[in-house]
């Protein structure tokens, strides 16, 4: 891989950094892009001690904060070049019961990485936002939309300053906590599989592409888009066919706060959508700064990515073949 060049010799904060998204960054940034020192920054010392015991790079800070913190943001923030902000209370279940937990974190945080960012004139900041954020159905997705219009209108705040923030938006992530792969692996070694709904599709990344594609959109980003990898969909029965051929399934029923299908562009957002050759970038609908985007391919009156329409599918071999490599994954 060619190294970036927003990432050479540059200092990187990674919000979040003990996360699985967090490490395969880390990993990959300093493996194929030079950074001159990458921060990781997060809320579980144990996590961080036990990253740091697996490394041996004198490139490495860690940093113990909270993105509830501005103070401790900004203070981590400064001399940064780019900010990746990974940090978010994820599981939808413990953001109902908890909802004023994942506002403070997944709403204010961003507001906060923002404010950090603007005051020491960081000059890149990308967030990691979530199709859950797409017509919202649960407290969870609905943080995460708050967070994607705090990070795009951020742009609004900066004045005169050369700081600007993007975020990417992608679907499920192939082998991550609670993910339907590792649950049928183990189920199928019991005798019984357990399935929602039949008709569930689900878009589907690996987080290896995940980390590549925000690699690549800190290059590319102006300020205030949101970015969409073109990925492929799923079935959730083709991924029992694949991975547990003849096993017995149980259907359970749709779970609070779960879809039958996800998207990842609505026909609203389109109006404000362009296509490029193997992704999507969404534009502010409200524009109060001088960007200058890219030309590129307008969206047809009424597009909509969804996965139960999507033009790229998952066969059974590709199914198991990411079922295979998500060991290698973290």
């Amino acid at each position: 891989m060619v190294p970036n060049v927003e990432l050479q010799g540059k200092v990187i904060l990674v919000t979040g950094g003990t996360g699985s998204f967090g490490k395969a960054f880390l990993s990959t940034v300093l493996g194929c892009h030079e950074p001159a020192a990458v921060r990781i920054f997060s809320r579980d010392e144990l996590k961080q001690y036990e990253l740091a015991s697996s490394l041996d790079d004198d490139r490495v800070r860690f940093l113990i904060g909270d993105v509830r913190d501005r103070e401790r943001l900004s203070r981590a923030m400064r001399g940064v070049d780019v900010v990746i902000h990974a940090a978010a209370m994820k599981q939808v279940p413990i953001c109902e019961y908890n909802p004023f937990e994942a506002v403070q974190t997944n709403v204010l945080g961003a507001e906060n990485v923002v404010a950090a960012a603007i005051d020491n004139e960081v000059p890149k900041t990308i967030a990691l936002s979530s199709d859950k954020a797409v017509n919202p159905v649960n407290l969870y997705g609905a943080t995460k939309l708050c967070a994607e219009k705090i990070i795009s209108q951020g742009n609004a705040y900066t004045g005169d300053l050369p700081v600007r923030f993007a975020s990417v938006r992608y679907g499920n992530v192939v082998g991550s906590r609670g993910s339907v792969i590792p649950i049928f692996k183990r189920q199928a070694e019991e005798g019984e599989l357990t399935i929602t709904d039949d008709a569930m599709t689900r878009f589907w990344i690996t987080l290896r592409q995940a980390v590549h594609f925000v690699i690549d959109c800190i290059a590319r980003m102006q300020g205030g888009e949101v970015f969409v990898p073109k990925i492929p969909s799923m079935r959730v029965t083709d991924v029992a066919d694949a991975l547990a051929p003849g096993v017995s399934r149980r259907i359970i029923g749709i779970r609070p706060g779960e879809k039958v299908h996800e998207v990842l562009i609505t026909s609203d957002e389109s109006r404000h959508a362009v296509e490029f050759d193997d992704y999507f970038a969404i534009y502010p609908a409200f524009k109060f700064w001088g960007a200058e985007y890219p030309q590129s391919v307008e969206l047809a009156p009424g597009f909509r990515y969804s996965s139960d329409i999507n033009d790229d599918w998952l066969s059974p071999k590709a199914i198991r073949d990411m079922a295979g490599q998500i060991p290698a994954l973290y």
